[in-house]
């Protein structure tokens, strides 16, 4: 039974007397999610090989075959004509199984020096850096995509809120520049998050290292990776690196679904600041009049899915002991389907960005309400020399009187607006003004439209 159940070639069979139930290998097998690193799988092979055949490990024949039977299969996958085998458990098995058979001994020879749990931890890192350097363009996408509707909104007026409450007069444009800062970090926290993900673990082997002599710098600088790692516990162990991927990308979708919310609660029909364009929303299967912020709501949604992963990642790594354990398998699911849903929403954002189309007068008219000009006019009478507490009490003063008489503070006269305070004089009307209001904060970070231009054209210089 023995020598039949070795004949199945499976990389660890010769130990046992009887094969995996089909139960076990369903439960156990990770092929049909991890065949997505395939190519990554064939990448660091080929590295690993190469540095083989210069430490004359391998033989120059060996290498060539091997190399050969690479190119056939990378073909067959492309092609969809490769079989995934579920006997076969996982990517790894299964693209060694193929080039065996089409190279023979040369294909047996190629997992000298290595073991799967070395193996796979390369090709994570591989495939993360992929994912990362996509990510990375995606984010640089969508923040153009974002300056380009702040650009022609530099001189929109809209209220700014705190608590939801209407609280000073901002400009469009300078609001829509707050999520390009907030996606920007982001970028550093991706670009930071790829120099950890960038160190090799191959060469560790199982845990302990290999016996053979091996160059894993040369591997190193054959596959782009920055440096190795260095403890060959860690590295076969380690996924600190798929876990600050997961928080990193937890917050690309916090910064996602905050703006999201923004969109849905300005698209309504009671606020009608915006519109978004048809091809981002549908309609009801009851109500014909009915156009609804499908994606926005959706990326919304999407964000908790994202934040779950991070956190079975974390609760995968919180009690395991060194090296590698079998929960490790458990890592690539939540990690890819971030991956995934990060790339999706980021790009259909960037898209869906250039169609917004902005409502002004809807903004302006909402910025009139609420006595958003109510913290100049107590600037203006501190500049008058008023102390500020002074100032505050007499506007709460002259807003309350304005409350009482269903009035803006721009509506009461010189007059009305004296007996709040005699420091007040014509000039006052210049201050509360929209316009005036959002001018007065010309200094970097402010509001004002020039200011507001010159942070898009530093934002644009840092793009290019």
């Amino acid at each position: 039974m023995t020598s039949q159940f070795n004949k199945k070639n499976e990389a660890w069979s010769a130990r046992f007397s009887e094969p995996v139930s089909d139960l076990v290998k369903r439960y156990t097998a990770s092929v049909f999610f991890d065949n997505r690193m395939a190519a990554f799988d064939i990448q660091g092979s080929l590295a690993h090989a190469e540095m083989l055949q210069a430490q004359n490990i391998i033989t120059a024949q060996d290498y060539a075959d091997i190399q050969r039977g690479m190119a056939q299969i990378k073909s067959e996958i492309d092609s969809g004509k490769f079989e995934w085998l579920l006997d076969l458990e996982d990517v790894h098995l299964n693209i060694e199984k193929r080039l065996t058979e089409l190279v023979g001994d040369a294909g047996k020879r190629l997992h000298t020096g290595r073991s799967r749990n070395d193996q796979v931890a390369t090709d994570i890192r591989l495939y993360m850096r992929s994912a990362i350097d996509n990510i990375l363009g995606l984010l640089q996408d969508f923040r153009l995509a974002l300056l380009d509707l702040a650009e022609k909104n530099a001189d929109t007026i809209l209220p700014g809120f705190t608590h939801m409450q209407v609280a000073q007069p901002i400009t469009f444009g300078h609001h829509i520049l707050a999520y390009v800062e907030m996606f920007g970090r982001d970028t550093e926290r991706m670009q930071d998050c790829r120099r950890r993900v960038n160190r090799l673990p191959l060469g560790a082997a199982a845990l302990a290292g290999t016996t053979f002599p091996i160059d894993r710098e040369r591997v190193a600088r054959t596959l782009g990776f920055d440096e190795v790692c260095y403890n060959s516990l860690d590295a076969v162990s380690d996924r600190d690196f798929a876990i600050e991927f997961c928080a990193a990308a937890a917050l690309v979708m916090t910064h996602i679904s905050r703006m999201s919310e923004e969109l849905v609660i300005w698209m309504s029909p009671r606020i009608g600041f915006i519109d978004i364009a048809d091809r981002f929303c549908t309609g009801s299967s009851i109500m014909p009049q009915k156009k609804n912020p499908d994606v926005p709501e959706l990326a919304r949604g999407k964000t908790g899915r994202v934040n779950g992963h991070l956190i079975a990642l974390l609760t995968l790594m919180k009690g395991q002991p060194l090296a590698y354990n079998k929960d490790n398998q458990e890592d690539k699911e939540p990690l890819f389907d971030t991956v995934d849903t990060v790339i999706d929403t980021l790009r259909i954002f960037a898209d869906m960005a250039g169609g917004i189309t902005v409502k002004p007068e809807a903004m302006r008219a909402a910025a009139l309400q609420g006595y958003a000009t109510a913290t100049d006019l107590a600037d203006y009478l501190v500049k008058k020399g008023l102390p500020f507490r002074d100032a505050h009490e007499a506007v709460a003063l002259a807003v309350r009187t304005c409350v009482e008489k269903g009035c803006d503070l721009s509506d009461m006269s010189l007059e009305e607006l004296r007996a709040f305070s005699s420091l007040i004089n014509e000039d006052i009307f210049e201050v509360l003004t929209l316009e005036g209001s959002v001018a007065a904060r010309n200094h970097i970070g402010g509001t004002a439209p020039q200011q507001v231009k010159l942070a898009i054209a530093r934002l644009r210089n840092q793009l290019s």
